[in-house]
């Protein structure tokens, strides 16, 4: 629009070249001509808008904002309209106690109360997008900075009015899914209130103070000890009895031993011995007693 503004400047100077009798009124002509260009090109540059993708714009005229929603691609508008853009992109804002990471410098995480009146610390992120069709509303309700009037206050808010009903190490452990389900749930209705979407909310981290900190990983440290404890007497009765076992194995043995062999059948088993080690191919001398005692066997693999 500025340059419809410039060229019926230079129309309105050609003007009054042309009736003054200045020896350069004989341009006035030329002038004007120029600034009729100008004014044409302006008004066809104002008149055509190209939108973005993955935006969508928001016609006002004098401050009044229309309905119509421009998507992406390209339209012919009122040259005096305003077309304001917005991202209609999925979104992120984190919250976190790193000063490198999330839209505010420092640490930017969120201390809320426990049910036990502990302090943790929250670092949080919100995936959102503004709802194409709810842009009007917004920029006539809310305005372009929507992130700080809208997303940032509203998930701190969910966050501390939730966190006073659990406790410190529920919130850390136990109760974790289900707190992040209800915080969920109610800046998903907010922001729905105020045209945007919540798609996803990410609690990142839960900090607990140092004390209690300390106090859990102790607790841990003593479970993991019993638990250890209790896998070494286990393998132990469990040695005993494979011991147990055995031994009665050998006992066994040396019963049916004592009871169940004759001296002809041990007689008969010596003989196959001396057989088979006669029948080696390994040179010996085998130097047999009176036959009640065992051979005596000389030789070398």
């Amino acid at each position: 629009m500025f340059i419809a503004i410039l060229g019926i400047i230079v129309l309105i100077a050609g003007m009054v070249i042309k009736r003054s009798p200045s020896p350069n009124s004989h341009y006035s002509g030329i002038i004007t001509i120029v600034g009729v260009v100008i004014v044409v090109i302006g008004l066809f540059s104002s008149s055509v808008k190209v939108i973005e993708q993955g935006t969508v714009g928001v016609q006002s005229l004098f401050g009044k904002v229309q309905n119509d929603v421009l998507e992406s691609g390209l339209h012919i508008i009122d040259p005096v309209v305003d077309v304001t853009t917005f991202d209609s992109r999925t979104q992120n804002y984190t919250m976190s106690a790193q000063t490198t990471e999330g839209q505010k410098s420092g640490d930017d995480a969120i201390r809320v109360l426990s049910s036990d009146g502990l302090e943790v610390t929250v670092d949080l992120t919100v995936l959102y997008r503004v709802i194409p069709y709810k842009t009007p509303y917004i920029l006539q309700n809310i305005g372009i900075d929507y992130v700080d009037k809208i997303v940032r206050p509203v998930a701190r808010t969910a966050i501390r009015d939730n966190a006073v009903y659990y406790e410190a190490v529920a919130l850390y452990s136990t109760r974790r899914e289900e707190f992040q389900n209800k915080i969920q749930k109610a800046i998903s209705a907010s922001f729905a209130k105020n045209g945007i979407e919540l798609q996803q909310l990410l609690v990142r981290n839960i900090t607990l103070p140092a004390s209690v900190k300390a106090s859990i990983e102790s607790k841990i440290n003593a479970e993991q000890d019993a638990q250890k404890m209790q896998f070494v007497l286990q393998k132990e009765k469990q040695e005993a009895e494979r011991k147990r076992v055995e031994a009665q194995g050998i006992a066994d043995y040396q019963k049916i031993l004592s009871t169940g062999l004759s001296d002809k059948q041990l007689q008969y088993e010596t003989i196959k011995a001396q057989k088979e080690i006669a029948l080696s191919p390994n040179a010996k001398v085998i130097i047999l007693g009176n036959g009640k005692g065992a051979p005596i066997i000389l030789g070398k693999d």
